[in-house]
């Protein structure tokens, strides 16, 4: 039986406005959350059982300038206007944003005068304030850096946040002003008939759809080939990442980048929002039969420590919390896909290689303000009582001790540490499930808890015992984060 959902919010021309966003990750969802200020029928389809677990989950999180983006590219249109929307955006939806600026480090007379290039490229692209410091001038900022830089380019906008949380705020906020999110549900097939878009068809159901937008990471070319429009193909590129503990805050200041080549932005030193320190990503182009792919190498490693202790020579790898690897979407010109297609209502949003993050926030605009209303002369209505805020999950290590005094006088579960790397407290993990986490990895993901130096090897049993109680299941119910990813098989006593 086709599910009809039977809430109609908009008329446009006697049809009822459909709106469908495939893919909840960063892109996706800030492109929901600009939706949901229309008066539409809004549904988001992610077939992760969570937010933000494809692209957005593992990549360097840095809200990137815009300088090194040639100038004339859809990714330099969208990166620097998308960089000054953040500071508005993290203010409406309360999640984690530092402008810690940014350096590109030459060691050699000829990357010199690639800074040089970039400068003048930043300043095309609308990226203002940019400098070259001289080596004296970069140790006074950053005492850590190699004594062989011989000068760096300075770009005081760039920023670091981190994705996931971006998503799920995003959502959220999409949420309260009344879109529909649909979780481990996968597109299998589109249906488009005298090339309109009819319907959107997945292993749940079928769904009369108007617009689709697909914003589906690694497999935007695979939903966009279901609407017959996919002449683009997405290649994955493996980025590997080591993660070092809080221990070493202020190891660096700001992001530090080597000078970058034609392939990649190079391998990167980045202070995290919470305090660690993130060495990578490499480059691996990988066949686009591996789009899931995401071990680890020993030389992927390696090469991440070696080129990074080139830029800082006192990196102490003992202290190492984790290492992971993260893809990126590649196309053949490594650019966005954004925008109409032959087909009336499918619209993509695709190929959000570097700077995707960056660019999210003006790509979700221009989806909405441009292609949506302007190229399929759609007369949006914004609703008047659309709410742009959202909260995040009040954690008790950010906040004043008279502030955590009140919540637990509120709740005493927020007087409970169960992640002691993190400080995370019950009261924490109940609130994330209330808004949607069921796995230990939807809890991390909200919370922080597991994210430490421990990497859950002693608050995860608590947690599991939490979800356990609060969404009324069996203990050995409880999985890490897909479906298939048990933890335990059962009891061994009675």
């Amino acid at each position: 039986m086709p599910i009809e959902f039977g809430i109609w919010l908009f008329i446009y021309g006697g049809v009822y406005m459909r709106v469908f966003v495939i893919g909840a990750g960063i892109v996706g969802s800030l492109i929901a959350r600009e939706l949901s200020k229309y008066d539409i029928e809004l549904h988001i389809i992610e077939k992760a059982p969570d937010i933000g677990w494809g692209v957005t989950k593992a990549n360097s999180a840095i809200i990137h300038g815009g300088y090194d983006d040639p100038p004339g590219s859809v990714r330099a249109r969208f990166a620097a206007y998308g960089n000054k929307l953040y500071d508005e955006l993290s203010k409406e939806l309360d999640f984690g944003f530092k402008r810690v600026g940014s350096y590109v480090v030459a060691f050699k007379e000829e990357e010199v005068s690639y800074l040089k290039e970039l400068l003048v490229r930043g300043e095309k692209n609308g990226v203002s304030n940019l400098e070259i410091l001289s080596s004296a001038e970069i140790r006074k900022r950053e005492p850590n850096i190699s004594d062989k830089a011989i000068a760096a380019l300075w770009c005081p906008t760039a920023g670091i946040t981190e994705p996931w949380e971006v998503a799920i705020a995003a959502i959220e906020n999409a949420q309260e002003n009344g879109a529909v999110v649909h979780l481990g549900e996968r597109v299998t097939n589109i249906i488009v008939r005298n090339q309109k878009v009819r319907k959107i068809i997945t292993n749940k159901g079928e769904y009369s759809a108007d617009i689709i937008i697909n914003a589906a990471g690694l497999f935007a070319d695979e939903i966009a080939k279901m609407a017959g429009v996919g002449d683009f193909e997405i290649f994955p590129r493996k980025g590997e990442y080591i993660l070092l503990d809080k221990k070493l805050k202020g190891l660096v200041n700001s992001v530090i980048f080597p000078t970058p080549t034609k392939k990649s932005k190079g391998i990167l030193v980045v202070p995290t929002v919470d305090g660690g320190i993130l060495l990578g990503p490499n480059a691996v182009d990988l066949p686009k039969d591996q789009k899931n792919n995401v071990k680890t190498t020993r030389e992927g490693l390696n090469e991440v420590y070696e080129k990074a202790k080139k830029l800082i020579p006192s990196i102490d790898l003992s202290l190492t919390v984790k290492t992971f690897a993260g893809l990126r979407p590649e196309t053949k010109d490594k650019d966005f896909i954004i925008g109409t297609t032959k087909v009336w209502g499918f619209v993509n949003a695709a190929g959000m290689r570097s700077p995707g993050l960056t660019a999210a926030p003006a790509i979700a605009k221009y989806i909405v303000e441009k292609v949506i209303s302007e190229d399929l002369k759609i007369n949006l209505t914004k609703k008047a009582n659309f709410n742009p805020y959202r909260k995040k999950i009040p954690h008790i290590e950010e906040v004043s001790l008279e502030y955590w005094e009140e919540l637990v006088k509120k709740d005493p579960k927020f007087g409970k540490t169960i992640c002691f790397c993190n400080n995370v407290s019950e009261g924490e993990i109940v609130e994330a499930i209330k808004r949607g986490a069921r796995t230990l990895d939807g809890v991390k993901f909200r919370t922080r808890a597991s994210f430490g130096r421990c990497q859950g090897g002693f608050c995860s049993l608590k947690i599991m015992e939490i979800i356990s109680r609060e969404l009324s299941i069996p203990l050995e119910e409880v999985k890490m984060n897909y479906e298939n990813s048990k933890i335990l098989n059962g009891k061994v006593r009675i």
